[in-house]
């Protein structure tokens, strides 16, 4: 029998790799345990019910979704692929241990159903369903998310404002916090995934290593968030602060560096996180409260822009800032003959 041999077409690009979207979303996972860990250890067991609630809804309305696509329960086993569960447990991290229960449950729903499956499911996305999911909770039940319980070292438990609303409210950073009360999330109010910000550095590092995200993207986002918010209030007291307290670790680790809602290159990667760390300093002072779900959610919009604008030039072409000198100067142009 004659040797017949077969050719595989594809689209590119043509890279093998042990990689697949499933074993990176498990070291995601596997990087907010850290953070969940200590949420339950300062709150106790309502943190450990809202995490959960968030996650069982989150997966359950996956599923649900796939059922009536008349997909079969094997098939949707083999689809799972922990993006539906890492969006339940962000949302959790983004929620005080106050909430009644339906508060993680709908925004889990929402969150799945209306902005990942809806618009086609894992990769088709156009915001982070997590952070929508917060913004849906936030906007509809403020009160609740709105009131923090902080465990003081002494065993008791009191409500009150995060220690970043009332530094932006004050523009004072005087507190009763040492910085490595901030860092290690003692007596410091907060939702459950944002207080400890050592959790939260440990699970950046793993997927550092894992080589799921690139450090260089949170550190720029970080850091300018604070020499924003210290250039804002002419005083360079405010830069531990501001990166120490509310959801700026969280957002900044795993939000903001989420492969389907940022840029694909990294010269729109350099300007889409200095960027949003300035828009989040500034929204922080506007608003006198936390933002970065806010401040996120407008710079995923703004990502085709950037990915259009700031891409690599092939050789020959015309410089970027040709490119960007000629687009003003039409602009201006075209302005100014209108008002003639």
């Amino acid at each position: 029998m004659e040797n017949i041999e077969t050719v595989v077409m594809s689209d590119t690009p043509h890279i093998r790799s042990y990689r697949t979207t499933k074993n990176i979303m498990l070291d995601v996972v596997i990087a907010l345990l850290p953070a969940c860990l200590m949420g339950c250890i300062f709150f106790g067991w309502k943190a450990l019910m809202v995490i959960a609630i968030s996650c069982v809804s989150a997966i359950a309305t996956e599923v649900v979704w796939k059922l009536c696509e008349k997909k079969s329960i094997i098939t949707i086993c083999k689809e799972f692929d922990f993006t539906s569960l890492i969006t339940g447990l962000l949302i959790a991290m983004c929620m005080p241990s106050t909430v009644a229960w339906y508060v993680p449950m709908l925004s889990a729903i929402f969150a799945i159903a209306v902005v990942k499956m809806l618009f086609g499911g894992t990769g088709k996305n156009i915001v982070n369903p997590a952070i929508v999911g917060r913004i849906f909770a936030f906007m509809s039940f403020t009160t609740m998310m709105s009131t923090f319980d902080t465990t003081l070292t002494n065993g008791t438990i009191v409500s009150g404002a995060t220690e970043l609303s009332t530094m932006l409210a004050t523009s004072s950073t005087a507190s009763d916090l040492e910085l490595w009360q901030m860092f290690i999330g003692i007596n410091l109010a907060g939702c459950l995934g944002e207080t400890c910000k050592l959790a939260l550095l440990i699970g950046g590092i793993y997927l550092v290593v894992r080589k799921v995200i690139d450090i260089r993207w949170p550190l720029i986002y970080i850091v300018s968030c604070g020499l924003m918010s210290a250039l804002l209030y002419g005083d360079i007291a405010f830069f531990m602060p501001s990166i120490l307290t509310g959801g700026l670790f969280l957002g900044a680790i795993f939000m903001a560096t989420d492969y389907v809602t940022s840029p694909n290159n990294k010269y729109a990667s350099y300007a889409y996180y200095l960027c949003l760390g300035l828009l989040t300093a500034g929204l922080r002072k506007a608003t006198h409260m936390e933002v970065v779900s806010f401040a996120i959610l407008i710079m995923n919009l703004l990502v085709p822009i950037f990915n259009k604008v700031l891409h690599p030039r092939p050789f020959g072409s015309e410089p970027l800032y040709k490119v960007c000198a000629n687009f003003f100067k039409k602009l201006f142009s075209k302005k100014n003959k209108e008002e003639k």
